[in-house]
């Protein structure tokens, strides 16, 4: 009975290395396939040889980057559906006796974006409104403008220049409410 025992404990034994190999196998080709999904760009390792570590390192960094990438983009069109939404209001006539100038200042984090919507007949100096900005704080960082019917729509995107500083969305506001009345 010994004999019997200590035969079928090897094979067994043998069977366990053999599993182990192949898992080991199977992960070494994962991660070979999941870091060929990485860009060569993207690397910020300055070794020649990365291990399967620093490949998988590198591969949360990615991720990191793409779901950073993709709440920027969300955020973006978020805005622009807002913006379309107030154009197709005024389109539509529904501010019909709105009396324009109109102002709308948006704030999230440390982005500022202002909309301002004015007639042709009635102009103020863009350059004051961006001056604005800048005394509280703000880098323009792009401004648009499209003339819809006898309206001028204005889109102004802004971040702080200091991040522990911020804005005061309220503030940037007022001021630009008494600049165009």
């Amino acid at each position: 009975m010994k004999s019997s025992r200590n035969g079928g404990g090897g094979c067994a034994k043998v069977e366990r290395k053999t599993v182990e190999k192949n898992r080991r196998i199977h992960m070494k080709s994962l991660c070979l396939k999941l870091s060929s999904l990485i860009p060569k760009d993207h690397y910020t390792s300055s070794k020649d040889v990365l291990t399967q570590q620093d490949f998988l390192e590198e591969a949360a960094s990615y991720i990191k980057k793409l779901k950073e990438r993709i709440e920027k983009l969300k955020q973006k069109r978020e805005l622009g559906a807002s913006i379309r939404g107030i154009s197709n209001d005024i389109s539509s006539g529904m501010m019909i006796g709105t009396k324009l100038p109109m102002i709308e200042v948006r704030h999230q984090e440390t982005n500022l974006e202002v909309v301002l919507i004015s007639s042709t007949d009635k102009r103020f100096m863009f350059h004051e409104v961006i001056a604005v900005l800048e005394e509280e704080g703000a880098e323009v960082v792009s401004a648009s403008f499209s003339v819809v019917g006898d309206k001028i729509f204005h889109t102004i995107h802004s971040q702080a220049l200091s991040s522990r500083i911020g804005l005061e969305a309220s503030r940037v506001s007022e001021r630009l409410k008494e600049l165009v009345r």
